[in-house]
């Protein structure tokens, strides 16, 4: 595909910038936390555009989320009329559904109702043609891997090395959508993403006392630095490789934590994450083109996991202090 102009966003982008006023601010998230009930918290999100929710459960909000999602996809994938721009965002869907197929077929089991919508491939039409074993309506990459992972599960019964294998798939999708989209932008948040992945992956083995030789199978290829040096770092060392990178703060909490029982991880996580977030910010200064499109995309995505953490957390009656703490960086 080739690269569209800048000029090709300017109708989309002065959409965004007004959709943009309507995102869980901090604010907005103050007075969730501060709400009475989790009941009064979920209707400060009808100034975002969502939905009453006639009853806070999770499954209520989950349903709701997901509605949300698809049409957004649907919605600006018309407008944007970028597949490979989209996709990048779509294709985590296809691969969660993707260990949640191949784990029930393990077990024999039916959880069709774990799988998420906003993918690419409609769930229940990808549902039947894996259990048919016909993917040929996915990419070659999702099929081999689809492949690669219900063999080895079934062969060696660790769901964990299955999920290996479609980690890898959907990374090396990515890179290669990110690529097709012909957008700078989108292929350095790609690459920022994969380092990112790559940092916490080394953490948590670190302290669970694993070698490179566990890393070599858990890392990805596509980022900045790369899996051949961070399973030669010993994990207290991790710091060095990323310095000078959006994740060097990240790092730098994550070596501290890299031993065997080391603290809590949820600073560390909120680095990470914070680092991508803060990455994204740079389009509110680009006044079009595709950066304000995928940074929208991305805040929506944050938003989501704001919404789960505020009121999955009013529901199980957390004090406010503790959500605040498992917050991340808002987009404004």
């Amino acid at each position: 595909m080739s690269k569209k102009k800048e000029t090709d966003f300017l109708s989309i982008s002065a959409r965004v910038r007004v959709m943009e006023t309507r995102l869980l601010t901090a604010e907005r998230m103050e007075r969730m936390i501060e709400a009475r009930d989790a009941s009064e918290a979920s209707k400060v999100l009808g100034e975002c555009g969502y939905p009453d929710l006639t009853e806070v459960t999770p499954s209520a909000l989950e349903d709701m989320l997901a509605d949300a999602q698809g049409a957004l996809f649907e919605d600006l994938g018309k407008a944007v009329g970028d597949p490979p721009l989209m996709d990048v965002f779509r294709c985590k869907y296809d691969y969660h559904n993707a260990k949640t197929l191949v784990k029930a077929a393990a077990l024999g089991i039916d959880q069709d109702r774990l799988l998420l919508r906003g993918g690419r491939y409609e769930p229940e039409k990808l549902a039947e043609d894996f259990r048919r074993e016909d993917l040929r309506a996915c990419t070659p990459v999702f099929q081999e891997a689809v492949a690669h992972a219900r063999e080895l599960l079934g062969s060696s019964g660790d769901p964990q090395q299955a999920d290996f294998v479609l980690d890898r798939a959907y990374y090396k999708e990515l890179a290669a959508l990110a690529k097709e989209s012909g957008s700078k932008f989108m292929q350095d948040y790609v690459t920022l993403s994969i380092d990112s992945a790559n940092l916490r992956a080394a953490v948590r083995s670190a302290r669970l006392g694993k070698g490179p030789d566990f890393l070599r199978l858990v890392l990805v290829e596509g980022g900045a630095v790369s899996p051949a040096d961070l399973a030669a770092t010993p994990g207290p060392d991790l710091a060095k490789l990323f310095h000078g990178t959006p994740l060097y703060a990240a790092a730098e909490a994550g070596a501290a934590l890299a031993v065997p029982g080391g603290g809590a991880l949820t600073d560390f996580e909120k680095l990470c994450d914070d680092a991508l977030m803060a990455y994204m910010t740079r389009a509110r200064m680009i006044p079009f083109g595709e950066q304000p499109v995928v940074a929208y995309l991305y805040a929506r995505e944050a938003e989501a996991t704001a919404i789960r953490i505020i009121l999955g957390g009013r529901m199980a009656g957390l004090d406010g202090a503790t959500i605040r703490q498992r917050l991340r960086r808002a987009y404004c």
